[in-house]
């Protein structure tokens, strides 16, 4: 097994993070392109903890290095079951996921939590632990597990630089809207 760590540091509140998180994949990134389809299956909150708790499937293209692609077949695309938990109270987004596509040969169990540093920043965490399930064919597990790591350290950067361009674009339409609001009260209150 390897396990893959990151830490980042956004400079955006907590709850704008919690906001765009669920944007992540949309056009406004062009760092996530590999990213072809995101599925909600289930959304509900817990009446006791007020915690949201949502199941997606994420469709992926991935292009896997070509000696790891003829291990595990021709197929480009790729499936990963994704649960978040959003708490209000607590303040904290945690996301777990696992891929679904050639768990048998390869295990990713991947998780992320978002919390605040300050009113003004929020913390990012991500942890991989990544497996690969060759049986006794230790260099071929090594060479696929020290591959995998490596696309997670790759994409890990462009991950941050993607959901960077969300969160920007978020603040700046949110804070369009919440201007014509404003705009649409002061207008009500003259007339």
């Amino acid at each position: 097994m390897k396990v893959f760590s990151n830490e980042e540091t956004f400079d955006y509140s907590w709850e704008e993070v919690s906001t765009a998180n669920w944007r992540k994949y949309c056009p406004w990134n062009d760092k996530s392109t590999h990213v072809i389809a995101v599925d909600t299956l289930s959304r509900q909150v817990d009446p006791q903890s007020g915690i949201l708790r949502t199941e997606r499937l994420i469709t992926c293209k991935q292009s896997a290095p070509k000696w790891l692609s003829a291990i595990l077949g021709g197929s480009d695309t790729s499936h990963v079951f994704e649960t978040s938990y959003v708490d209000p109270e607590s303040k904290k987004v945690t996301m777990v996921s696992s891929n679904l596509t050639y768990s048998n040969i390869l295990s990713v169990k991947e998780s992320v939590v978002y919390q605040p540093l300050s009113a003004t920043q929020t913390q990012f965490v991500q942890d991989a632990k990544i497996t690969a399930l060759c049986g006794g064919w230790h260099k071929v597990k090594n060479a696929v597990e020290e591959a995998s790591v490596t696309r997670f350290r790759e994409n890990a950067q462009k991950g941050k630089e993607g959901f960077e361009a969300v969160l920007e674009m978020s603040r700046r339409v949110f804070g369009e809207e919440k201007q014509k609001l404003n705009g649409i009260e002061r207008e009500k209150m003259v007339l």
